[in-house]
């Protein structure tokens, strides 16, 4: 399994200089939210902000700066340049742009105020502040402050425990079964802010499972759902329908379940119920919360790949929902406390 964090050290480690994009502060409708950033370095870029005619000017400018770097600053090679070299070289914290003890490198004149682009440096920061307007080709109509730093070791070291904090706080989604829809949905969850693990019985289903998911092969996968963490999801597509009964039973059994899905069709869910109310020992409350067919019903398309989509949206809804009531709960309860 490759992590988020393992590609971030990777890139860290074969990109040579690097800057720091990062969106320090953001007003109305904007691509993405403070907090959000990308490495750049003279021929790569890790992560984004968001994309278009902001981006191109960050990673510009980002560039411009990597450029700009004196080595006898740095006392290293260039591969060693923009992080210190390992020689304890520190950078100076972000700053907010004050053009009172920064050159302001550009500032286009434009009718009304506050409708610029503002850019202002120093020697190893810059702070763009830019109007998401027809002045750079976007109307999101917002407005963006962008931060950029050349990274040295100190800031790599922080970057890392930020991405593994992150890491270790992802939802998790667990998908029983390594047929047809389970690669494919495998393959979509892939590419989402998730931590995924494929549940298979079958060694040979497990092979070829992108590098970001966890796969588990185990006898027992029903057994997996009593470990999941709370907030979980759980979508189940085996090979066996006695196998998918037993394991839904346990996550319906989990009041905490973000999601339970189980692939299948009207008579499958039917002969489920019937079998979760009389010998599972399970309620109406309980099965009403299985969704079945997984994906929903609304586009009739059996493909894998199709199926997949449509799972990885829902589980997706699902996942931020449970989040949003877990805060709203959590603040209901402060409030009481307090």
């Amino acid at each position: 399994m490759n992590s988020k964090v393992q590609s971030l050290k990777a890139f860290l480690g074969q990109a040579g200089r690097v800057a720091l994009v990062e969106v320090a502060a953001t007003k109305g409708s904007t691509p993405r939210e403070a907090g959000a950033f990308m490495l750049v370095s003279a021929s790569a870029i890790f992560g984004t902000i968001g994309g278009g005619q902001l981006e191109y000017m960050a990673i510009d400018k980002a560039r411009q700066m990597l450029r700009s770097l004196p080595s006898p600053l740095w006392g290293g090679s260039d591969d060693e340049v923009g992080r210190g070299g390992g020689r304890g070289v520190s950078m100076p914290p972000p700053r907010r742009a004050n053009t009172s003890s920064r050159r302001l490198l550009s500032d286009p004149p434009h009718e009304g105020e506050g409708n610029e682009t503002r850019i202002a440096v120093d020697e190893v920061c810059a702070t763009l502040d830019v109007p998401l307007g027809p002045e750079i080709g976007q109307c999101c109509g917002g407005r963006v402050e962008v931060s950029i730093r050349i990274v040295d070791g100190s800031l790599e070291q922080q970057l890392i425990a930020r991405a593994q904090s992150e890491e270790a706080h992802l939802p998790h989604v667990y998908l029983f079964g390594g047929g047809h829809v389970g690669q494919a949905l495998a393959a979509s969850l892939a590419l989402l802010p998730i931590h995924v693990v494929v549940v298979e019985t079958r060694s040979e289903a497990l092979e070829g499972m992108p590098e970001t998911v966890e796969a588990r092969l185990t006898p027992m996968p029903e057994a997996v759902v009593r470990e999941a963490p709370a907030g979980s999801a759980f979508a189940i597509l085996t090979h066996d329908h006695a196998l998918d009964f037993l394991i839904v039973a346990e996550a319906l059994k989990r009041d905490d379940a973000a999601y339970v899905g189980m692939i299948g069709s009207k008579t499958k869910k039917a002969t489920f119920r019937n079998w979760f109310l009389k010998s599972a020992e399970g309620s109406e409350a309980q099965f009403d919360r299985l969704v079945s067919p997984i994906g929903g019903n609304a586009v009739k398309d059996k493909r894998p790949p199709v199926i997949a989509a449509l799972a990885a949206a829902e589980i997706m809804t699902a996942l931020a929902s449970h989040a949003t009531d877990a805060l709203s709960a959590a603040g209901a309860e402060k409030a009481m406390a307090g």
